[in-house]
């Protein structure tokens, strides 16, 4: 099975999982090697004009708060269970208009190798005060360069999943 086929069985699980009220439409699944993000849109909370920014800012926050307590027995099931059949673990989020808050995600190690000048480069974030460690510097930079190039990188996610959908195409060589 390809990437973008076990995102579809993913999609489509969870959208058959979750309480049909939690959300508006299906929400956004997100999955790598270790973990499936799952981010549902909340509706939005209807204002007047006399309402100031600060009361709208506390009624989402709010909002999102009482969705989180809510549901939150209900998620750790569905996150067992998925967990249980996908063998990756389950974070979740919310969004309500522009903004998207994670409730649980998964900090994973990676192991790379650096050339000297590299390693400067996070040293120097560390000795700035930008980043605690250098491993807190590289998740700055990665952070960075992903915000940067969304375009990119989205182009470049959809070019291997052609890749992906010809490879299936192809014929089948453990035969």
């Amino acid at each position: 099975m390809n990437n973008e086929e076990a995102a579809e069985k993913l999609r489509g699980w969870f959208s058959g999982r979750l309480p049909g009220e939690w959300f508006e439409g299906r929400p956004e699944i997100v999955l790598d090697r270790e973990e499936i993000t799952v981010i549902g849109r909340l509706p939005a909370p209807e204002f007047g004009d006399d309402v100031s920014e600060a009361e709208r800012a506390a009624t989402v926050e709010g909002g999102i708060q009482r969705f989180r307590e809510e549901s939150r027995e209900r998620r750790v099931e569905i996150a067992l269970e998925a967990e249980h059949r996908f063998r990756r673990k389950v974070s979740w989020g919310v969004a309500v208009g522009d903004e998207k808050v994670m409730f649980t995600t998964l900090s994973v190690p990676v192991m790379t190798r650096l050339r000297q000048s590299e390693r400067r480069v996070l040293d120097t974030l560390v000795a700035a005060g930008v980043a605690r460690s250098r491993s807190d510097a590289l998740a700055w930079c990665v952070r960075l360069v992903g915000k940067h190039t969304d375009t990119w990188l989205a182009d470049l996610r959809d070019a291997l999943q052609h890749v992906d959908r010809v490879r299936a195409a192809g014929p089948d060589v453990n035969s």
